[in-house]
């Protein structure tokens, strides 16, 4: 019997980079900013809140991309992924948005993004279009149809549905309350590691 061909799935943010509203958040003192999947599970609670936010403080779309223009990936982000690109596929699935996340794959080197969009109006974020609802899991989903064997990798909440549908699901540096919620995923805290757990499955399929 032939070995299945393989495909890792990553989350962006949290994984490979610094989570964007959390720096926005330190850039404009606007602390209600901060929270993310990790504190939020509810998608669209979150970004109703945020969008709330950015209009009670006249935040526009160009002082978002002003903060993410400073971003860098997370350090040995870079190095992880391309050695992982030398040995399988990658894709990563956000909930991110394309109008920001431009400048950081850029920085990743072009890896496969799929993530949603937002809708702007002079420069002002009105609302966000979900590129598909539930996404993350569904890619996975649709992958496994191809025959395909699927690792997902990710941090948050947002990311335990993908993990739950993956053949092999791994949490990196997730919060202890993601962790005790969901303990049948191995869990590790460096991108060394991390490559070396993904290496490892690989090396089984």
């Amino acid at each position: 019997m032939y070995a299945k061909q393989c495909v890792v799935a990553l989350d962006m943010e949290g994984v490979l980079t610094p989570e964007i509203w959390i720096n926005v958040a330190e850039k404009t003192g606007v602390e209600g900013l901060r929270l993310t999947t990790r504190d939020v599970p509810d998608y669209n609670e979150l970004m109703q809140g945020r969008l709330k936010l950015l209009q009670e403080n006249n935040l526009t779309l160009s002082d978002i991309r002003a903060v993410i223009a400073k971003l860098k990936p997370l350090d040995g982000a870079v190095e992880f992924l391309n050695e992982l690109r030398r040995n399988t596929q990658v894709i990563i699935l956000s909930d991110t948005f394309l109008e920001f996340a431009k400048p950081l794959i850029a920085q990743l080197e072009y890896p496969t993004l799929f993530c949603h969009n937002l809708i702007v109006e002079n420069d002002i974020i009105v609302d966000y279009q979900l590129r598909q609802q539930d996404q993350k899991r569904k890619v996975v989903a649709a992958l496994k149809t191809l025959n395909f064997n699927i690792l997902a990798g990710g941090d948050s909440y947002n990311d335990t549905a993908m993990l739950c549908e993956a053949d092999c699901g791994i949490l990196f540096r997730a919060p202890e309350r993601v962790k005790s919620e969901f303990p049948q995923f191995e869990t590790v805290e460096t991108h060394p590691d991390f490559l070396a757990a993904i290496m490892q499955w690989l090396a089984g399929n």
